[in-house]
């Protein structure tokens, strides 16, 4: 992929209001924070909030001085928003808006029209085809040529797909010509799953991949959740043992979680989450703390 990210990018997830509701003020708060720290890679999805982390992303990003560097947008497709009633499915988001699982070529292009109607961007660099787990057919069928085409045409920078599974985006990597995938969950200190066929195969195929959810959603940084749920007591104890061996080292856990898939090739680019300035700076300076091969070594034989 020609577009360069940064080592880290921020995940908008958690500003469109991910568990907990998080106010515009403190939104752009973090936002300012993670420019000021360096960053300017930001990922976003009409997922997050229902359109909010979009919004919010939009309005920061317009506000920013002409002189000030530009940023990289991406932004998913698959989930398209309509008015309605529904469940929040994590996020509280805006009120009168659903999801609609959608991966069709009609579909993919309303959500982009959408998408950059609630940013203000003229242009994303790079669109996920986002969560295709039980949509295939579709996914690769319809979603994947439209943005392609897209992608030919200039009008999108890159493609990709982003999901919480290693295997279906090893099926892209293969069988499509994707530029990037967005891995979540799938490669961190507790789960490598991706290491298996994934990333092998974006190195050789020369895909870069973006590592999400190195936290697994909150357990390698002091929590007590799992894959968006509550962590099983085997998961718990397995974080614990983890955060002992740094602990001989010196190092936080959540420094390890952090600078961990940097060590495989094929990533190119950690995703923070956070939801206000305060995390997103702690993020930073846990991500530029030193880390000894000898942990490293120590970790891979725990694992």
């Amino acid at each position: 992929m020609k577009i360069d990210l940064g080592p880290y990018g921020l995940g908008t997830a958690p500003l469109g209001g991910l568990f907990t509701p998080v106010s515009e003020e403190q939104a752009q708060e973090a936002l300012a924070a993670a420019w000021d720290g360096g960053i300017r890679y930001f990922d976003t999805a009409p997922h997050y909030g229902t359109g909010l982390a979009e919004e919010r992303l939009g309005r920061f990003l317009r506000g920013l001085p002409a002189n000030t560097g530009k940023a990289i947008v991406s932004t998913k497709v698959g989930r398209l928003l309509v008015t309605g009633q529904g469940e929040e499915d994590g996020f509280p988001g805006r009120e009168g808006h659903v999801r609609v699982r959608d991966y069709s070529r009609d579909g993919v292009l309303r959500s982009l029209e959408d998408s950059l109607a609630r940013t203000g961007l003229d242009r994303f660099d790079l669109v996920f085809i986002h969560d295709p787990d039980d949509h295939w057919e579709q996914a690769a069928g319809e979603a994947y040529p439209a943005l392609a085409e897209l992608r030919d045409q200039g009008v999108i920078g890159a493609i990709g797909a982003g999901m919480n599974q290693a295997e279906m985006l090893t099926r892209f990597v293969r069988e499509t010509d994707v530029d990037a995938v967005l891995v979540a969950g799938r490669y961190t200190l507790l789960d490598r799953s991706a290491a298996v066929e994934l990333l092998p195969a974006c190195e050789r195929r020369g895909v870069a991949a973006i590592a999400g959810g190195v936290f697994n959603s909150g357990v390698l940084a002091g929590g007590t959740t799992y894959d968006y749920d509550a962590a099983p007591p085997e998961v718990l104890t397995r974080a614990r043992e983890l955060e002992r061996v740094c602990a001989k080292y010196g190092v936080p856990l959540p420094a390890a979680a952090l600078r961990f898939p940097q060590r495989h090739p094929a990533v190119t680019t950690v995703l923070i989450g956070a939801r206000s300035a305060a995390e997103v700076r702690e993020d930073l300076e846990l991500a530029a703390a030193a880390v000894p091969g000898e942990l490293w070594e120590e970790l891979d034989h725990a694992s």
